[in-house]
């Protein structure tokens, strides 16, 4: 009896944040406690109780108390946008994407796929980390014509290079997705 007890309370104990990147631009983690510290650095945090909220806090300001999030610690690297050469749009903004937050450090989008729409040939011309916000399968499709399909699924980041250009549609499932573009 004492150990299904004690097995409830470890279970339902708060968890510390988990480190999901790391990399020369940012730290990203998912953080399944609320906390209401002061940010260490520049934060996004990407609500995944409610999806398309975002916050941004400067270094120095009481971050939000949310219950669970994808917090996004930007580092002072700065890397300019790479210039666009191909003749294609750049990814943002697009037709049906939803502009959450812009300052001087980033531009947040809530984007939703529709099924058998790919998207227009597009550049990405900045850093981004995306936050997905449903289960899915999204095929991306090169200029030459490659096509991968990628499994998605709620709650999942991924942090994007610049320089790449493809197109996106959804096959299977849903696709929702918060995309942070570094400035």
């Amino acid at each position: 009896m004492i150990t299904s007890i004690l097995a409830f309370f470890l279970l339902a104990a708060p968890q510390g944040p988990k480190q999901l990147i790391d990399n020369q631009r940012v730290t990203v983690w998912e953080v399944t406690t609320g906390s209401a510290d002061t940010a260490k650095n520049d934060r996004v945090e990407i609500d995944l109780a409610k999806p398309g909220n975002a916050v941004f806090t400067k270094k120095g300001e009481a971050q939000p108390k949310l219950q669970r999030s994808i917090a996004i610690d930007l580092k002072d690297l700065n890397s300019p946008p790479v210039p666009n050469k191909t003749g294609y749009p750049l990814a943002f903004p697009r037709e049906g994407v939803k502009k959450v937050l812009e300052n001087n450090r980033v531009i947040i989008w809530d984007y939703t796929w529709t099924p058998g729409k790919p998207t227009v040939m597009h550049f990405h011309d900045k850093d981004v980390v995306v936050v997905y916000m449903a289960d899915g399968k999204l095929k991306s499709t090169t200029p030459d014509g490659k096509s991968v399909v990628n499994t998605i699924s709620f709650g999942l980041t991924t942090f994007n290079a610049p320089n790449r250009s493809h197109s996106e549609e959804l096959v299977e499932g849903k696709a929702r997705a918060v995309i942070v573009e570094f400035k």
